[in-house]
């Protein structure tokens, strides 16, 4: 929830630096503090990345040794000045073809030079801030560029699985495959099957002994398993064999044509530069999507700065190839473990370099027992598990499969540089086939002509544009009908024309789309020129009988922008006088229908709530933009604006939800379609508790920028929360929240009030006598809000940086800190406070200022709505200095 900032978190740095009045002052900071996190993270990291480095030095070639360098230097060098805190980087499985065809090539301490020049180069690139520019590739290029280096990898290693020796090529390991399966080692053959067996196994054991056995790697077990069974059984198999590090073999002047070598060069820093961005991008992902790990670490753990990341990789390459290891890049399977471990700083991943170094030195008898079957075996299951289904389906359903296929295919058999450039050709042609490709078609019904446009409407299509208008005949009514996103100033100048003559012959001209619909002509306001989702002006539709109410002016449903649709001039025509507006109606998917201003169009929305106080002029803008009435003082907030009723445009209410509906299901529910699957089949996962008041205008999924299954959502009048109690309870609201505190097990809890509310504003003019109406007997649950407002011995809550504008402004501070008092009388809320898994925040938001404050701090130092504290400070979301 982003306007909502947790009162209780993990110290900031701003308020390690701020030391407050009558506050003891902060504890000095502590270099070299590493937390216990980081430390079980960083183990967990280290026991999959010992067996991983090295099988992929085996996969590639290369001196055992030199796996165990880069996990070192990637470790440590990246960990240290990387931007991505939580990402792993060392010896990448994608890297090994790259790595293989070098070493084949150009040995292995020209490999080493390679590797440095390529670190050079991404220094380069860091340095001119280009990292965003890589994430420029499109995704089905780098999921194929995977695939067909997880193929090669799985291919090369079947032949050491079976106990022979790989080929220099997919293409060569295919042709002897036979012979080797003909020839198979029976005891390389066991070993290989027993770690594919316990790697596939270990994941999925069952119950409370399968959790707790899941916090060991299944990389490790299987490694381990096959190496002590191997040994036991006595069986012959070869073994790793790591030499005194004495004779480990350091870069070298590369030799051979030079653009060669820079080829080399600029596949190592591609592959390296982007599956590194990607995977801090896949890092952050991560982070985000689990909630309980970035509640307690976003003070800590930002954001990646892919240009630092870029940099850090780079001196990496350039330590590892200087000391004789392989390539570095970050690495997903080892990203994701330290995540999941719980890393809370970089420090996790150079603790893990640092145990890498740590083994090398000291275990070099132990690991020498481990086979290379099962190393094989290992990096041919990393292999087999790049090959993507997932990422096959989202590329098949984006329509981009032909790109995925041939990037594939031309790693496979070409190299991964020749795969990447073919992969580009292809993502380039296709795009420029869809932006080229227009169907236009042209049909008579029932004496209406429709011309029907799909795709980009472009300079290209012109030529078959203009020969279809042209066919249609003087003089008659035609419909055209744009289904697409995009027209350019060719295409718009060729249209206008054609309507400009068109309607001078007696014609009439309707423009009609997927997002156009039947707006209002020119004086609507100014259209953007080369956008279908608003008719360019002089393009307008004349006339339409009965506007359909699929047809409306909206946009996908999104956090920043509310669901807009314009009501069509001619379905309002019969309810408005001349010269009036046409009305917006903004849905809110989530909750209520209101009524807003539609800045593209310049239109004024006339609401039927009750208008909060407001102190400064406002004015009324008429179509024509050339009135305006001023007016001062204070709206009666208990009577709704009857005066302004006559201007609006009345469409009937069963249309407006229609055309809402309509309008969700045509753009925005492809949009979420999958993500409310996932819903549905795993059920409601919130971790916040919103209790806010029914005002149309208090968009909870627009305040706090969040999406389904993010909230859970409590409205009333109000937003009261009645005090439990067998008299003044109310089982509706306590209900609510017993199931979001002890079902779903929220984390925290909200109370939200707002500006301009109408049930403060009848709290205040309540009369004690009179008939007790059902809203009365509701509004009683406010009244301990209204005592505390007028209770001389205690302050009042207050905003940041100036008072409240009224007695109604000060009454709904109140009653937020008034309504956390009586949630916290709530035995669920109660437990869980005293557990330390819930927190309570309170927040007022201004409507008309379009501003949250948050409950920062409570008077003498008192905890939030604790029942001592007379009252608090609500200060700006973004400016605030929470306190711990």
């Amino acid at each position: 929830m982003a306007a909502c900032v947790p009162t209780r978190t993990a110290r900031s740095t701003r308020t390690e630096r701020v030391h407050r009045p009558h506050s003891p002052p902060p504890t000095p900071n502590r270099r070299f503090r590493i937390a216990g996190a980081d430390v079980s993270a960083s183990i967990a990291v280290f026991l999959i990345a010992l067996p991983l480095s090295l099988g992929i030095a085996l996969a590639t070639g290369a001196p055992l040794r030199a796996g165990l360098v880069a996990a070192a230097v990637g470790g440590i060098v990246a960990g240290w000045i990387g931007g991505s805190p939580l990402q792993v980087s060392g010896p990448a499985a994608g890297l090994t073809v790259v790595t293989a065809d070098l070493i084949h090539r150009y040995g292995w301490r020209a490999t080493c030079a390679i590797t440095v020049l390529a670190g050079l180069a991404q220094l380069g690139l860091g340095c001119l801030r280009v990292a965003r520019n890589a994430l420029a590739v499109s995704p089905a290029i780098v999921h194929g560029m995977l695939a067909g280096i997880g193929v090669t990898i799985a291919v090369a290693q079947l032949h050491v699985v079976l106990g022979g020796n790989p080929q220099s090529s997919v293409l060569d390991n295919l042709r002897a495959l036979p012979a080797q399966l003909a020839g198979l080692r029976p005891a390389a053959v066991a070993v290989s099957a027993l770690t594919l067996t316990l790697l596939l196994l270990w994941p999925r054991i069952p119950g409370r002994v399968g959790r707790l056995l899941h916090k060991v790697p299944a990389a490790l077990v299987a490694v381990t398993g096959a190496t002590v069974i191997a040994a036991l059984a006595g069986l012959t198999v070869p073994k790793v064999d790591l030499p005194s590090w004495s004779s480990h073999a350091l870069a070298g002047l590369p030799e051979g044509p030079v653009l060669g070598l820079v080829a080399a060069v600029l596949t190592t820093t591609l592959v390296c530069s982007v599956q590194s961005l990607l995977g801090a991008v896949a890092v952050d992902k991560l982070i985000s999507s689990r909630p309980a790990l970035l509640g307690s670490r976003s003070t800590r753990v930002g954001r990646s700065d892919l240009d630092r990341e870029l940099l850090g990789q780079g001196a990496a390459n350039i330590v590892s190839g200087a000391l004789g290891g392989l390539p570095v890049a970050g690495v997903a399977v080892r990203s994701s473990a330290n995540v999941q471990a719980g890393a809370v700083s970089r420090n996790s991943t150079m603790l893990h370099g640092v145990l890498v170094v740590v083994a090398a030195l000291l275990m070099v008898p132990i690991l020498d027992l481990i086979p290379l079957a099962a190393l094989a075996a290992l990096v041919m299951a990393v292999g087999i598990q790049m090959v993507s289904l997932h990422h096959i389906r989202t590329v098949t359903r984006h329509r981009e499969v032909l790109v995925y296929t041939v990037t594939t295919l031309g790693v496979v058999f070409l190299g991964v540089l020749e795969g990447v450039v073919l992969g580009i050709a292809v993502a380039i042609t296709v795009a420029l086939h869809r932006l080229a490709r227009t169907r236009i078609t042209h049909h008579e019904k029932e004496g209406v002509h429709h011309v029907h446009v799909r795709g980009q409407l472009t300079f290209l299509a012109v030529p078959r544009l203009s020969r279809i208008l042209h066919h249609v005949p003087q003089g008659t009514h035609v419909v055209v009908e744009l289904d697409g996103s995009f027209m350019d100033h060719a295409a718009f100048e060729s249209l206008q024309d054609w309507q400009r003559t068109h309607r001078a012959q007696g014609g009439s001209v309707e423009l009609t789309g997927r997002r156009s619909g039947t707006g209002p002509d020119d004086r609507a306001g100014t259209h953007a020129e080369g956008d279908v989702s608003a008719a360019p002006r002089g393009l307008a539709s004349t006339h339409t009988a009965d506007a359909p109410i699929a047809d409306c002016r909206c946009r996908p449903w999104t956090p920043w922008r509310n669901h807009q649709c314009e009501v069509p001039r001619e379905a309002t025509e019969t309810h408005r006088t001349a010269g009036t507006t046409s009305s917006t109606a903004t849905a809110d998917t989530a909750h209520a229908t209101h009524t807003a201003r539609t800045a593209s169009t310049a239109h004024t929305a006339h609401t039927a709530m009750p208008k909060e106080p407001t102190r400064r002029k406002e004015s009324t803008e008429t179509t024509e933009g050339t009135e305006s009435t001023e007016s001062t003082g204070t709206t009666d907030t208990t009577e709704p604006a009857r005066s302004m009723e006559p201007a609006r445009s009345m469409e009937p209410s069963g249309h407006q939800l229609m055309r809402g509906i309509t309008a969700f299901q045509r753009n925005t529910a492809p949009l979420v379609r999958g993500e409310l699957a996932r819903l549905a089949r795993e059920g409601q996962r919130p971790t916040q508790l919103f209790l806010t008041c029914a005002d149309s205008r208090l968009v909870t999924s627009m305040i706090t920028s969040s999406g389904p299954g993010d909230l859970f959502v409590v409205r009333n009048v109000g937003n009261l929360v009645p005090p439990p109690g067998e008299e003044s309870g109310d089982d509706s609201v306590a209900a609510a929240i017993e199931y979001a505190v002890d079902v779903l097990e929220v984390r925290s809890i909200t109370v939200c009030g707002h500006s301009g509310c109408g049930a403060m504003q009848a709290l205040l003019n309540s009369d004690p006598g009179g008939e007790r109406t059902p809203l009365k007997r509701w509004l009683r649950h406010g009244v301990p809000s209204l005592e505390r407002m007028g209770d001389d011995s205690r302050s009042l809550a207050r905003l940041a940086g100036r008072a409240p504008a009224d007695p109604v402004e000060q009454l709904c501070l109140t009653n937020v800190v008034q309504q956390l008092e009586h949630l916290r009388a709530h035995a669920p809320v109660a437990r869980a406070l005293r557990a330390g898994v819930l927190e309570l925040h309170g927040l007022y938001f201004h409507v008309g200022e379009a501003q949250a404050y948050l409950l920062t701090e409570a008077a003498r130092g008192d905890d939030v709505g604790d029942g001592d504290g007379d009252g608090g400070v609500f200060d700006h979301v973004g400016a605030a200095d929470v306190s711990a």
